[in-house]
């Protein structure tokens, strides 16, 4: 087994994310901003890593991903790759890197792949870029939409409440996911919209979809890997389960560390040379 978790260690690719689909097992996801955490989360047998642009919030302490520039999020990139063997990367592309125009989108999408080796791109948005996720594609380029509550637009949402409550903008989001399954992506996140509407976008499209916020009837599911593992205590929107206490538990390895210090008995004979 290697030390991964499971005993199929072949590589993730876009193209398994929908054979996995059609043969209707989930789809896991976390994301990762560093060679150690994506480590291990890939050997305990993750699907797929996002290296997302939420690295502006749990990294650099941003209160939107807005912020984020390429250069970071080719230097996040990389290092997740390079502790990577079984699954999925995908590269988030940050807000100002594909908006501009198709060209701009093609570039920074391939200077991406070429960069960090990632497996794919994923972009937020529906027909208001499909021409791009086509060209992209065209290029040779997995793309992961995303639909729903799109941080990058935060400032014209207003806030990060639910998505697609009202019939127009569920109508709007549900021909958005038709043209980008037509263009060609292979998976699309669906955030904080209702498990309703995430449902029938799964039934209609051939494109896998990761909820986040979701509800349990998309065809995986995603969380912010500091979110999932109890490291932001202050955090807790109502899709979110902690499956680990690492915040409170590192604070207490830390204060164990700082009296082991102050009282001398670290390091000890045997830890000295």
């Amino acid at each position: 087994m290697s030390g991964y978790l499971f005993s199929d260690n072949r590589k993730i690719t876009a193209k398994r994310f929908k054979e996995m689909k059609r043969q209707g097992e989930k789809i896991s996801m976390l994301t990762a901003y560093d060679y150690t955490t994506a480590g291990i989360i890939d050997r305990a047998g993750i699907d797929g890593i996002l290296v997302g642009d939420s690295a502006a919030n749990v990294m650099s302490g941003y209160a939107t991903t807005v912020p984020m520039s390429m250069e970071e999020m080719l230097y996040y990139g990389r290092n997740v790759v390079r502790g990577v063997k079984r699954a999925l990367v995908m590269f988030d592309m940050p807000f100002g890197s594909y908006q501009v125009s198709r060209e701009d989108g093609v570039r920074n999408a391939i200077r991406a792949m070429k960069f960090t080796e990632c497996d794919a791109v994923k972009m937020e948005g529906g027909q208001e870029i499909v021409d791009t996720v086509r060209a992209i594609i065209d290029a040779g380029i997995p793309v992961c939409a995303h639909l729903g509550l799109t941080p990058q637009s935060i400032h014209k949402f207003g806030g990060f409440s639910l998505r697609a409550q009202e019939e127009a903008e569920a109508e709007k989001l549900l021909n958005d996911a038709r043209l980008l399954d037509e263009a060609g992506c292979f998976a699309l996140v669906l955030e904080k919209v209702p498990a309703r509407l995430a449902a029938q976008v799964t039934r209609e499209v051939s494109m896998a979809t990761i909820g986040i916020g979701g509800g349990n009837s998309t065809d995986g599911q995603i969380l912010v890997w500091q979110d999932a593992m109890g490291m932001n205590d202050g955090f807790k929107p109502k899709f979110l389960r902690h499956f680990a206490h690492l915040g409170q538990a590192l604070t207490d390895g830390v204060g164990d560390y700082v009296r082991a210090v102050k009282d001398g008995s670290f390091p000890s004979e045997e830890e000295s040379y």
